[in-house]
């Protein structure tokens, strides 16, 4: 377990994601983007979203939860293509892809992509499931601070209870998943 100030622990766990995980995160954003300077970009915004928001709640082991990261990559294009208001297609002239051949040189792994979208189905299955029985208040706070990137201060201020009661459930929620569900990420536990 690392210890230390939130920042300290941040910078520890930001290194070992750069480490780790850093090729995957390009592939992952190239297989977004299908561009490798916007993959680049799309990657260089998460490590800095990382730093700025410094949120102990994406810890996952020693680095962050892939999961999340995944699902933050893949919000961020959409928003930044809405954004922009433009539509990017392959193949047309004058884009800047890269040539189908420099693309199948790129090896992807897409099983791991398949993992995290199976992971997260898993989690969600479960919260529902909760949500339906005797677990409802404890899986709509989890739900409320896993699916936004909101602190359990500000979760506690929305519902207006204490911030240890967010936390407590939050806690009982992620040893209940823990139990129920497979690590898909056996490496980083």
């Amino acid at each position: 377990m690392i210890t230390g100030s939130i920042e300290q622990q941040c910078a520890i766990r930001l290194e070992n994601l750069f480490n780790n995980s850093h090729e995957w995160l390009l592939k992952a954003s190239y297989n977004i983007t299908k561009n490798k300077e916007e993959a680049e970009d799309l990657v260089g915004e998460l490590y800095e979203y990382l730093h700025i928001k410094q949120n102990p709640k994406l810890f996952y082991g020693d680095s962050y939860n892939l999961l999340y990261l995944h699902r933050f990559l893949g919000h961020r294009w959409i928003n930044k293509i809405k954004k922009n208001n433009r539509v990017k297609n392959v193949g047309l002239p004058g884009q800047d892809y890269l040539p189908w051949e420099e693309q199948a040189e790129i090896i992807y792994d897409e099983e791991k992509d398949l993992d995290i979208q199976r992971a997260y189905a898993e989690v969600m299955n479960e919260i529902q499931r909760l949500k339906k029985r005797k677990g409802f208040a404890a899986a709509m706070l989890y739900e409320m601070y896993w699916m936004s990137d909101d602190t359990l201060q500000e979760v506690a201020d929305k519902i207006g209870i204490s911030k240890s009661t967010v936390f407590l459930s939050i806690k009982r929620i992620r040893l209940h998943l823990k139990r129920t569900i497979n690590n898909p990420f056996p490496d980083e536990s």
